[in-house]
């Protein structure tokens, strides 16, 4: 099974296939990206095709390899990126199966939610306890063809009803409760999570049943209006979109995904055709919604409530799609509160509004012009406070210079005065990019990172030993403070100075191929290592960089030295000796 792994890898190219998913932009001899599995600003995620590898270094610290990418991307087991991959690779991938106790988990998962979605579908459908919901979901306009579409049902107002139908079924009361159908008492006794409510199965692409929405019949009801299944080892609320198993065949086709805010939203836009619809379930769109979407398109509508909450929405969302190369646009409506009920009043200005949709930029700034008076002299200074950041934010420059364009005309200042103003917004995260990497390094993690820095770059150069010759003038083994980059640059120093040193023929795959497991750990990270993220890093000199790291290099491990001398009285020789060296090596960092 191993050399299949193997094959499959080794026909796949990881950056063509991560760069499907992921726009990924030369670093040296790698490829570096904003993580696609956790927001951030700084790209930390490296892939390196040498090592057929990739790494975040930034919050989430996840790794792997083209099967793990794609068991993440897709949140699947590994059986299933497997067979995925083996199909896309052209490899025939034997009979086979996997004791995966996780995906076990899940798939009971799955089953159980399967048969609480059926239960409650019937009892909406044929049984007397779904009087109230039937009559409800026939005044909000639900036919029976949309109720069996999104498989709606109606948990009865019963403490123990859905418990005692999974009982039946063999399920355990753990079972029942990991799956959020079911919340344990502080005496140890179950009650059904959902009563009284219409249910709405979130069911994904793939047609699994993640977990539930349910809603209060009521709406004079103290209780909450929504109840929705809590985080399960299935259900992360900011990774799903209700409406995704309809709808992703119609996102792909039209090029375009409409955003709503509930589920009511996203079934009257699917009744009037409007099939490439889905639901955030909430206030916020996510940045793991939105890689979902990608999968499909890189193009969402914003269809949200007109109100103050639905513009805050839009705005938090924004600056992650641009870093997602998403386009975004936004309808503005006036026929109703929510998309349902703009739907319900005036269907056809709706869909109007949705073939002329305002482009993001500009409904940000006439968000800020509604907000501010373009007269007034400070109230052009708010409307540009406002707005500057997020176009500021803008990664193509065409479009950029537009909208800086036409913030100038409507503000009637100079266009340099903008940039002007936008500029600082650079400084401000300058400042903050150059706190962050040297006011809060330690002594001990800057020496550790220059350690894993130069020996990044003896193993990402295409002159491997010729770099190394260049290290060895200035460092020696000892001065490594962590043993296995001690013992990674002894491995090469050992070589350079022995028999076999062929720099014509040399092979770095060949020769690290047989160093130990833990140093091939270690060996990745280095083939991964961003060579930007050094504080002194020089863009334009990146041989001054390399020098001057050397050097700051030797000046730790002497300084360490003369830590250790001067536990000794013995020592003052020694002490003296290492103080000779370390001022003339800060001699030549200030030179520098």
């Amino acid at each position: 099974m191993q050399s299949t792994i193997d094959e499959i890898k080794k026909r796949i190219d990881i950056v063509e296939f991560i760069g499907a998913f992921v726009p990924l932009k030369k670093a040296g001899k790698n490829y570096k990206a904003n993580c696609p599995f956790h927001s951030e600003k700084t790209p930390s995620f490296m892939v390196s095709p040498d090592r057929e590898l990739w790494k975040c270094f930034g919050a989430c610290q996840d790794g792997g390899d083209v099967i793990s990418f794609l068991m993440k991307w897709e949140n699947i087991t590994f059986s299933e990126a497997l067979k995925e991959l083996a199909q896309k690779a052209g490899v025939a991938l034997e009979s086979f199966s996997f004791e995966d106790r996780q995906w076990k988990e899940k798939e009971k998962l799955m089953q159980m939610n399967a048969f609480a979605a059926k239960y409650f579908h019937f009892l909406l459908m044929e049984h007397q306890a779904g009087d109230k919901a039937r009559q409800y979901v026939k005044k909000r306009g639900l036919n029976k063809k949309l109720l069996e579409t999104f498989l709606l049902g109606y948990a009865p107002q019963s403490w123990d009803s859905l418990i005692k139908f999974l009982k039946k079924k063999k399920y355990k009361d753990e079972d029942i409760v990991q799956s959020g159908l079911a919340i344990k008492n502080e005496k140890g006794r179950l009650y059904d999570r959902f009563r009284g409510r219409l249910m709405f199965p979130i069911i994904n692409a793939r047609h699994e049943i993640l977990g539930f929405s349910g809603r209060l019949l009521s709406s004079e009801a103290k209780e909450a209006k929504y109840v929705n299944t809590p985080e399960t080892p299935l259900y992360h609320k900011r990774e799903t979109l209700f409406g995704m198993h309809v709808a992703h065949e119609a996102i792909r086709e039209r090029q375009a995904a409409v955003l709503v805010e509930g589920e009511f939203d996203m079934i009257s836009s699917f009744k009037h055709d409007i099939k490439n619809t889905v639901a955030i379930k909430g206030s916020a769109v996510t940045r793991d919604q939105l890689m979902l979407l990608k999968r499909f398109t890189t193009r969402v509508i914003l269809a949200l409530d007109a109100d103050f909450s639905g513009a805050q929405t839009t705005l938090r969302a924004i600056k992650d799609a641009e870093s997602m190369d998403f386009r975004v646009d936004v309808i503005q409506f006036d026929s109703g509160k929510d998309p349902d009920e703009a739907l319900q009043n005036n269907p056809i200005a709706y869909k109007k509004t949705l073939q002329k949709p305002t482009p993001i930029y500009d409904f940000i700034i006439d968000l800020a012009l509604k907000r501010h008076d373009p007269q007034d002299p400070y109230g052009k200074k708010e409307i540009a406070v406002q707005a500057l950041p997020f176009l500021h934010s803008i990664a193509n420059p065409i479009v950029k210079g537009h909208y800086m364009k036409k913030l100038a005309d409507i503000l009637d200042v100079h266009e340099h005065d903008i940039t002007s103003m936008a500029r600082t917004f650079d400084k401000e995260s300058e400042k903050k990019r150059v706190y962050q990497r040297t006011r809060n390094t330690s002594p001990d993690d800057r020496y550790s990172t220059l350690q894993k820095y130069i020996l990044a770059v003896l193993v990402q150069s295409d002159h491997t030993l010729k770099v190394c010759s260049t290290i060895a003038s200035q460092i020696q083994p000892e001065d490594f403070s962590i043993p296995a980059y001690k013992n990674i640059f002894t491995y090469f120093i050992d070589y350079i100075h022995s028999k076999e040193n062929d720099q014509k023929n040399f092979n770095l795959t060949s020769f690290t191929a047989t160093f130990s497991d833990p140093l091939q750990a270690i060996l990745d990270e280095l083939f991964l290592f961003d060579l930007s993220v050094v504080p002194t890093m020089d863009e334009h000199d990146t041989e001054k960089t390399f020098h001057k790291s050397l050097l700051e290099l030797k000046q730790y491990a002497l300084r360490s030295r003369i830590k250790g001398a001067a536990q000794n009285i013995h020592d003052a020789d020694s002490i003296t000796a290492l103080s000779r060296k370390l001022a003339q090596v800060e001699k030549e960092l200030r030179i520098l």
